[in-house]
């Protein structure tokens, strides 16, 4: 809502003309979980449990070094307005109608894809849209310094009009579309390090130069996209960025490929805001990748992406959970994180 942008432009000239705007403030990281989304039942034996989330939030809590710096904002559950910046009515209708045959607890398959949905399926995948929403309202009104979404069903694979691959709504193209729609950003970049490649982010965004899209994935690898070859077209021609890595790629590979290829891109680019599809499957335990990252790769993508975000983002930057079906290890690396973003609150 234009709200939000009226609210950061008054919150700004108060600070530029405090006293105390010279001296460092302490910001906090927005960290957005709601129990709501534990309610989307994919199934006995299905990888994308509630646990993926539930021990990130246990883990998270537990942390008391960690937990006096962060604040747990309140969720709404957005409505189709929304869901409409990125998806289509026909679709949003037909996921309604659904789930609507459904039993209490009888889970199917989505029609479009292979995406297990359940009666409260469409109301946990609204909050988890409804979590990167708040993320970016907590950022871009100064109220946190960063934002990190722990959210399921996860997004990324998610076109305009097809869901797949988990995801029924894609989270973080959604919150691109509001950051353009309420607070006028021209250029957003979003970052991918899932092992599998965002397909669905790619289609929304490939002809589109006010959104940079970046991929390092395992290749050969679900869904079969993100060649170095998809680079956009038409306007958007140069806006796609991908790396394959080849499985056994470890956290050097990593962390290289985000020095390497990245940084420079960004250069020209100067983006406004990231967003990062932040997925945990790459690493080295994880039952669905091939790829051999450990918490020490995802801190070393943290600090290459904060340095980015002081550089060109004003340190506007939020990580959205995509991937990541090993719980303990799936925590673990969302610390890593979380303590590289500590560090830059102020």
């Amino acid at each position: 809502m234009i709200i939000y942008r009226l609210l950061s432009i008054l919150l700004f000239i108060f600070m530029a003309l405090s006293p105390l705007s010279a001296v460092a403030v302490e910001k906090k990281i927005a960290v957005l979980y709601d129990k709501r989304m534990l309610a989307h039942d994919t199934g006995i034996g299905h990888p994308e449990t509630p646990r993926r989330i539930e021990s990130a939030y246990t883990a998270i809590k537990n942390d008391k070094l960690l937990t006096k710096h962060l604040i747990w904002p309140s969720i709404k559950e957005v409505s189709d307005t929304t869901l409409q910046l990125v998806h289509t009515k026909k679709y949003i209708d037909q996921i309604a109608k659904e789930i609507s045959t459904l039993k209490a607890t009888e889970t199917a398959y989505l029609s479009t894809g292979d995406v297990v949905i359940s009666r409260n399926s469409d109301m946990a995948a609204r909050v988890a849209v409804g979590s990167v929403i708040e993320g970016v309202n907590q950022i871009m009104t100064n109220v946190a310094s960063s934002a990190f979404a722990l959210v399921r069903p996860p997004g990324h694979h998610a076109s305009s009009d097809k869901g797949m691959g988990f995801c029924i709504y894609n989270n973080i193209a959604i919150a691109a579309r509001y950051l353009q729609q309420q607070f006028g950003l021209e250029r957003i970049l979003i970052v991918d390090f899932d092992v599998h490649h965002g397909n669905g982010t790619q289609d929304i965004f490939y002809e589109d130069p006010s959104v940079f899209y970046f991929s390092v994935h395992q290749h050969p690898l679900y869904p079969g996209t993100g060649s170095p070859q998809e680079i956009g077209s038409g306007k958007g021609e140069g806006y796609t960025l991908n790396v394959e890595l080849p499985r056994g790629s470890n956290d050097r590979d990593l962390v290289n490929a985000f020095n390497d290829r990245l940084v420079s891109a960004m250069k020209k680019y100067k983006p406004e805001f990231i967003l990062v599809s932040a997925g945990f499957d790459g690493h080295h335990n994880d039952p669905l990748g091939e790829l051999s990252y450990s918490p020490r790769g995802y801190q070393g993508v943290a600090k290459v992406l904060s340095n980015l975000s002081r550089e060109h983002a004003k340190e506007k930057i939020m990580y959205v959970v995509e991937g990541g079906y090993s719980y303990d290890n799936m925590s673990q690396s969302i610390l890593a994180i979380l303590h590289v973003l500590e560090k830059d609150r102020f």
